[in-house]
């Protein structure tokens, strides 16, 4: 008999692309031959690339829709068309059984090509609104899985289901004393684990390198600060490690990490809570952003997950305050984590999306 095929997509941060990471292996296990269509230099080819090197990667022009004005507004769309174009000459060719998106841009030419080829997609949603991409993906789609019950109320009741998280396996299988090893630390202060997302984040590498002194006297630092953002005059400071971007060192500084801070995308977030790591969110500002990071950090703070320090309120005073009251309160976050919905294995996650294929 034939392999079954899938086709995944997502991509423009790593967020689009750690849950296909996730399903990848056990995709391998049931024998399905997996092709992933992504765009030409998002960070979604790097990861794939490099992570499955003999998995077939397929290029194709995506377009970006922005909520301000640009000249790039009016050309992107033709990008989309042609995308829509490229992605229908490869599903024709692969003849997939199904197709899974992750969203972000790169995605919509790929589920309306899909759509055109009368091949089922299932969309997965992690943030509590829909996003843009989605959003325009959604009338496409034979069914949309969300991270959040919040979501539901955003999207077609009759081909919507909340599963909850999922959490890739390995993030599970991380060391401590490797951890440790890898930043070289010397003593065992309690670890500061701060990460800025895939690209990095300004505003927290500024936070965190202005309160070094301060922050260095009670914890050992990691700090992922994105591509290009290593600071080379700290590269000799002791109890400080920068890392441009970790893919397999991440389940061990994890492991290591007693405290997080983080932006508040919605995958970096449920790991940390699978792995009962009190957090201090920072979420991007809706100026910068739809806002999505913000509800995601508000609805964690509710449930008694973490704290919260809106990126307006950052000061180099606030941050080691909010920093205190985490460090006070930790007892009763991993209280409420322990009591936290358990997420989904990509296994599990995969009976689901697998249910569609035709």
């Amino acid at each position: 008999m034939d392999k079954k095929t899938i086709v995944l997509t997502g991509g423009g941060t790593a967020g689009h692309v750690s849950l296909n990471e996730a399903i990848i292996p056990s995709l391998q296990e049931e024998g399905y031959s997996i092709h992933y269509i992504g765009s030409h230099d998002g960070i979604e080819k790097e990861l794939i690339t490099k992570n499955f090197p003999d998995l077939p990667y397929h290029s194709i022009s995506s377009g970006k829709l922005r909520r301000y004005f640009s000249l790039k507004n009016f050309t992107d769309p033709f990008k989309v068309l042609a995308g829509i174009g490229q992605a229908f000459a490869i599903l024709k060719k692969v003849k997939p059984s199904i197709v899974f998106s992750k969203g972000g841009f790169v995605s919509v030419p790929v589920v309306i090509a899909a759509k055109l080829s009368n091949i089922p997609v299932v969309i997965h949603e992690s943030d509590v609104t829909p996003g843009l991409a989605n959003k325009l993906a959604q009338p496409f789609a034979s069914h949309i899985f969300t991270v959040f019950r919040e979501t539901l109320k955003y999207l077609p009741k009759e081909k919507s289901t909340c599963t909850g998280s999922v959490v890739r396996e390995q993030l599970f299988k991380g060391n401590k004393m490797r951890g440790f090893k890898l930043c070289q630390f010397e003593n065992r202060k309690p670890v500061l684990l701060v990460m800025g997302g895939s690209l990095g984040s300004v505003v927290l590498n500024d936070a965190i390198r202005s309160n070094l002194p301060e922050l260095l006297k009670d914890f050992n630092v990691i700090h992922l600060c994105g591509k290009g953002n290593v600071d080379s005059s700290l590269l000799e400071l002791k109890g400080y490690k920068q890392f441009e971007y970790v893919t397999m060192e991440l389940p061990d500084l994890i492991s290591a990490a007693d405290f997080v801070v983080s932006r508040a995308g919605s995958n970096s977030i449920f790991e940390f809570l699978a792995l009962k790591k009190p957090m201090l969110l920072i979420p991007l500002s809706s100026s910068k952003s739809r806002g999505d990071q913000i509800l995601n950090a508000r609805l964690f703070k509710n449930q008694g997950f973490a704290e919260v320090l809106e990126e307006e309120q950052l000061t180099k005073e606030t941050f080691l305050k909010s920093l205190q009251t985490l460090i006070r309160n930790k007892d009763s976050i991993l209280d409420a984590m322990s009591k936290a919905e358990r997420p989904k294995t990509p296994k599990e996650m995969i009976k689901l999306i697998l249910q569609y294929e035709k």
